[in-house]
This record gives C-alpha cells, structure tokens and sequence, in this order.
C-alpha cells in the first residue's frame, strides 16, 4: 500500500491542521494510526475522513500528562505490539506579549505543551522502538524556533526547546537505528494561525501573507505532512538530529522588512 504498510504511528495534535494532514498521509500509505489530540470532535472529524480500511485509536488527553502519556503507549503496545513511528505535533501558540510583560503562568503551560509533552512521548515510546532497533520520530518545531520575529517569546522558546531535543535525543537513540528529526514550519494556514489569515482577510491583505518569504506565499498543511512522512519514512533512513525548514525560504535570507518586493 506504500511505505507505511502496516507500521504503527502516533500522531499528536490530530484534531486539525499539521497533525490531520499527517495522519491523512500516513493512512494513505498504509500506516495504523494512534491519533492523539485534547480536542475530542476533532479527533472524530480525523477519523472520519480517513480511509474505511484504516485502523485507529482515538485517544483525548493532555501529552504534558506524564500519566497519560505512558498509558496512551502501554495502550497502542499492547493493542499493536509495536510503535514504529512517533509524530510530535502537539504545540499552542499562546500570546504576543514583549519579555516585560510575559506571564509566568503562560509561558510554563506553552513549555509544559510544547516542548514536555514532545519529551514525554519521546521518553515513553522510544524503549519500545530501542527494543526492536529501530523506529523514527518526527517532532514538529517551528521557523519561530530558528529565528525571531515568527512567534512570542514563549512561543518561540519552546521551539527552540524541541529543536535542541530533536538533535540530543538523536544523540541518545542513534546506536538503537532510532532516528529523531524535526520540521519547522514557516506560516501555515492551520486553526492555530487562523487568526493571522482572518485578520489579514477582513482587510483585503491576504496577498501579503507570506510575502517575506522567498517563494512569496504561505504554505499548506499537506505540504509539512509531506516533509514529516519523508523524514519517517525509509527513504531518510541516514538522516537524523536534523531541523529542517518547511518554509518557503523564509530562513534562507535575511529576510528584513522592506528588503523584498
């Protein structure tokens, strides 16, 4: 059926977006699905646009729940037998405040989501993965993880976070043929971003989002989901610790405002 036949995936922030498209794409090519989501009506929509042949697992719950995390894993284990492939997509935007105004309580909920919640299920699925050498897990970071102006602070730092435990946990995991890689998304319209494109819509300016980047647009959700299934597919079976940028050039440049027409 494709490159996924029969292997077992966990995808987190399933209900929508990034995480739909992934698990979309992964049921395309064969894969059992384990969808993870806080968002139950979401998690439902997924299933049901999947194909009618594909085998799922709905599971609603917060991924910075260590609790929760090690029973969703001892529930896929023992259901499927095996976890080959782990999707980190789970992630909140939060808001726009500058540093001296940053609460506190908000900045430890982004971390707690962002970036422990993708330790946990990494610390959680990856002696299972270890056991039967081998395995692949994609974490989903972000542009605002490589520079600033691409997210709050908070934001921001949390990706940098799942950035830099893409590159020690594939430090930990390679000599088990376990690979962790990340993406890092430029803008994407997603329910996350719906804001910024409704805004930008209410005032006839939709044809600047995306302009500062080199391919002069914003991407899509199926086009992240491309990058993640390559990244946990066999085709990248010598590649991991890496971050790579979905973001159509926004990184490549200095990408200043007013340096681009």
């Amino acid at each position: 059926m494709g490159r996924f036949n029969q292997q077992v995936a966990i995808v987190t922030g399933a209900a929508s977006g990034i995480g739909r498209a992934t698990a979309l794409r992964l049921a395309s090519e064969g894969a059992v699905l384990a969808l993870v989501d806080h968002a139950e009506d979401g998690l439902e929509a997924t299933a049901n646009a999947l194909p009618a042949e594909t085998e799922r697992l709905l599971l609603a719950m917060d991924i910075s729940d260590e609790t929760r995390v090690r029973s969703l894993v001892e529930d896929v284990v023992q259901r499927w037998g095996r976890v080959d492939v782990l999707c980190n997509n789970a992630g909140i935007a939060g808001s726009h405040p500058v540093i001296t105004e940053q609460d506190q309580e908000e900045w430890q909920h982004l971390l707690n989501v962002n970036l422990v919640g993708t330790m946990l299920l990494i610390k959680h699925v990856a002696p299972h993965m270890q056991s039967r050498g081998r395995g692949s897990i994609v974490n989903t970071a972000s542009v605002a993880g490589i520079r600033s102006g691409a997210g709050g602070n908070a934001y921001s730092a949390s990706k940098a976070g799942v950035i830099s435990l893409t590159q020690t946990a594939a430090c930990d995991l390679g000599a088990d043929n376990v690979r962790v890689n990340a993406v890092c998304p430029g803008l994407i319209e997603t329910g996350m971003t719906q804001p910024i494109f409704d805004y930008a819509r209410s005032r006839e300016k939709e044809h600047k989002l995306g302009a500062r980047c080199e391919l002069r647009r914003y991407g899509n959700a199926d086009e992240i989901a491309a990058a993640i299934t390559f990244l946990a597919s066999d085709d990248a079976s010598y590649i991991t610790g890496q971050a790579l940028p979905v973001d159509g050039g926004n990184t490549a440049s200095l990408n200043m405002p007013g340096m681009k027409v």
